[in-house]
């Protein structure tokens, strides 16, 4: 059974960083994609950032020059460094693991909020 487990969500004030993690088991395959969602309260779950296999980043306009997702293909991590947080990037974080652009698998979410 493939499971995703998220870490390093938490409480910091509008400026300051975090880093989350995710790691991947219950399969001998890499990812051909691994990102990460976000989902406010009354919003619905969108993409914050993702990374193929083979390197390709793709950011929400929203996050651009503030977050960094890394991953480790050996490993089945994924990584989000997120920088000079807003209020607005207040959500719960949901690590997101991909195959073939059918078959999806999600974590249970971490919670991030940013205070003014």
């Amino acid at each position: 059974q493939v499971q995703l487990v998220e870490s390093g969500g938490g409480l910091v004030q509008a400026g300051g960083s975090l880093r989350l993690s995710c790691a991947a088991s219950g399969t001998g395959f890499s990812f051909n994609a691994m990102g990460w969602y976000r989902q406010a309260p009354g919003k619905q779950r969108e993409l914050v950032a993702a990374i193929t296999s083979g390197g390709i980043i793709n950011y929400a306009d929203s996050v651009k020059g503030r977050f960094t997702i890394s991953r480790d293909n050996a490993k089945n991590t994924v990584s989000l460094l997120m920088n000079s947080l807003k209020p607005e990037d207040t959500a719960v974080y949901y690590c997101n693991g991909n195959f073939f652009g059918r078959y999806d698998y999600w974590g249970q979410g971490t919670q991030v909020t940013v205070s003014s």
